[in-house]
């Protein structure tokens, strides 16, 4: 049976997985093993004089959500992120699929008052200072950092065996990381959420790469789906013999 190794933190791997079909889910062996560890900076997410929030993960909803009980306009990065902000109580609007077209959007819309984005240690696009170039009143607050560990050892005992697995890789940063703690990467099949994901693999020698058509959770379950189901219906098949 083929394996699907989710490295992103846990909560994460669970919304991406739930975007997959129980039946294709049931054909491949999927396995976690978190590369890293969201690690809130502490204390309480302070919105006086702020009109609205920038989440650009959702990671940076869920420290957040937990560290302040006001709940603001918030302007998202992604479809999913929205989605997880509006449950978590905020009044989420999407505001494009990446940072640089929230920034052109926000600049169409250009919102009142302060506007906050709470985000994690490392995070692409510069949004505050881009955004007060614009002459909007914008500011940012680092909420959590993300901290990355080794591959567990199941993990280890997967690639070991050679057997078909698929990984997908949703930021730079982790990708790059993934390199560096993988012995050999000649049996695995990658699924990018962007080019900028490849780029960070210098001197990449996998058995295969696929581009997501869009860097969003959904277009990636559905690279994923198109690249892995010949694999798992031959093992499905094979399993009921």
């Amino acid at each position: 049976m083929p394996t699907l190794l989710m490295t992103r933190p846990c909560d994460a791997n669970t919304r991406f997985l739930n975007l997959l079909p129980s039946q294709f889910l049931q054909g491949i062996s999927v396995l976690q093993s978190p590369l890293l560890e969201i690690v809130p900076t502490g204390g309480n997410v302070d919105l006086s004089g702020i009109s609205s929030v920038i989440f650009s993960s959702g990671e940076a909803v869920r420290v957040a959500s937990n560290q302040t009980e006001i709940r603001t306009k918030a302007y998202c990065v992604g479809e999913r992120t929205t989605e997880f902000a509006r449950s978590s109580g905020w009044d989420a609007e999407y505001a494009g699929h990446q940072a640089d077209a929230l920034v052109e959007q926000l600049a169409v819309w250009r919102p009142p008052g302060g506007i906050l984005h709470l985000r994690g240690e490392f995070s692409r696009g510069d949004v505050a200072a881009r955004l007060s170039a614009l002459g909007l009143k914008c500011t940012d607050l680092v909420i959590y950092r993300q901290v990355f560990g080794p591959l567990n050892l199941r993990a280890q005992e997967a690639m070991n065996a050679g057997l078909p697995m698929f990984v997908p890789l949703f930021s730079p940063r982790t990708a790059a990381h993934f390199q560096s703690v993988c012995k050999d990467m000649s049996q695995l099949t990658l699924i990018a959420m962007s080019d900028a994901v490849v780029e960070a693999m210098p001197r990449l020698h996998c058995k295969a790469v696929h581009v997501s058509k869009a860097p969003a959770a959904q277009a990636m379950a559905e690279m994923l789906l198109d690249v892995a189901a010949p694999f798992v219906r031959v093992e499905a098949g094979r399993s009921e013999d």
